[in-house]
């Protein structure tokens, strides 16, 4: 991977009481997840302890907020680490960062667009992918299931679409 972007694992959703606790909503695999990372945004936040909150996301408490006015500063803050400190995949595995911006490219070679959201609705993994400005002036997105059938191979140069998956 050329570049170590961060990666947004929690966000900040509100204070939670008045000793500088923060309610997180979560983008991972819970309240765990978060437990092997001791920084986030650049350092700038020490995680000293979370806990599950119950209700799919968490209540955390960082060495930097002391108190409920700094916690309440905090809101809508995106919890940060850098990707290189994500536990490393097996073969077929990804994270949504790694496949965000990559180039797509039908089977036939074909140049798509870009990977501008992967989505879970249930039933599994879907890209969107923003096509180029068209000729009507607008840029079009479609959807494509993350599967083998639909994408038969991505790596961290581009992702390939199937042909019959790449119609409007």
């Amino acid at each position: 991977m050329a570049v170590d972007r961060p990666v947004t694992m929690a966000a900040v959703a509100a204070a939670h009481g008045i000793t500088g606790e923060l309610r997180l909503k979560l983008f991972g695999e819970g309240a765990g997840a978060l437990k092997r990372y001791r920084a986030f945004n650049n350092g700038t936040l020490t995680l000293k302890s979370i806990k599950d909150d119950g209700k799919g996301g968490a209540i955390a408490r960082f060495a930097e907020v002391p108190d409920r006015t700094a916690a309440e500063k905090l809101r809508g803050t995106a919890l940060t680490v850098p990707r290189s400190a994500m536990p490393h995949l097996a073969p077929g595995e990804y994270y949504y960062a790694d496949l965000l911006g990559l180039p797509a490219v039908s089977t036939s070679g074909d140049a798509l667009g870009t990977v501008i959201a992967v989505d879970n609705f249930g039933a599994g993994d879907i890209l969107e992918i923003e096509r180029p400005v068209g000729e009507d002036g607008k840029k079009h997105r479609f959807m494509v299931p993350m599967r083998v059938e639909a994408v038969p191979e991505w790596d961290g140069a581009r992702v390939v679409v199937e042909d019959a998956y790449a119609q409007e």
